[in-house]
């Protein structure tokens, strides 16, 4: 059990595409947003722990076209996410945003994030907790999954939400959010990279 403790919170604390776009949503939109976003991608994360568990997920995966697919759906989703949350600025962005980013944004996130699937497959597949119950097994997974990944994800978002809740000029807030939105940048192209 402290081998699957230590597994998930470390993959959920290194940055990815859910973290880092709570992080900047909690910056750009501030906490009720952020907030909004974050249930959208809790309810996501066990959707997809869901389609894992049902094997869907490995029959989509094995699917060349698909997973492809599923790749490039991501990339362009969190590039516009990265968009919003880069010209999301006071004053002086390019662009104004003025839908934040909520429950759907957070669940759409999750259906087509490869970092969701890959994670959900190690867990649910990589650790034998109760080998004579694999319904008893399933439940305490995403109960221990749970106990981490909402705490991990309201860090990043109140840290995101100081960022906005400080005092800043214009220029260093948007200078702030186009660096998270470059972070989660180089983390669709880690995973292009990685994925080719």
């Amino acid at each position: 059990m402290a081998a699957f403790c230590l597994a998930v919170l470390l993959l959920l604390v290194t940055p990815g595409p859910g973290v880092l776009s709570t992080a900047g949503v909690g910056a750009a939109f501030g906490f009720n947003a952020g907030l909004r976003y974050v249930t959208g991608l809790c309810i996501g994360t066990n959707l997809v722990a869901l389609i894992v568990v049902s094997g869907l997920a490995a029959i989509i995966l094995a699917t060349p076209w698909a997973r492809n697919t599923l790749l490039v759906a991501s990339a362009c989703y969190l590039l516009y996410l990265a968009a919003r949350i880069a010209f999301a600025g006071k004053k002086i962005a390019f662009i104004h945003a003025d839908e934040k980013p909520g429950i759907r944004a957070g669940l759409l996130l999750q259906f087509i994030n490869p970092k969701a699937y890959a994670v959900n497959m190690t867990w649910f597949t990589g650790f034998v907790l109760f080998p004579g119950s694999l319904v008893t097994e399933t439940l305490v997974k995403f109960l221990v999954i749970n106990l981490i990944w909402i705490p991990i994800h309201l860090l990043w978002l109140f840290a995101g939400n100081a960022v906005n809740q400080l005092d800043l000029s214009p220029q260093t807030h948007f200078l702030i959010n186009c660096a998270m939105a470059l972070a989660m940048v180089v983390v669709v192209g880690l995973a292009i990279f990685s994925l080719a």
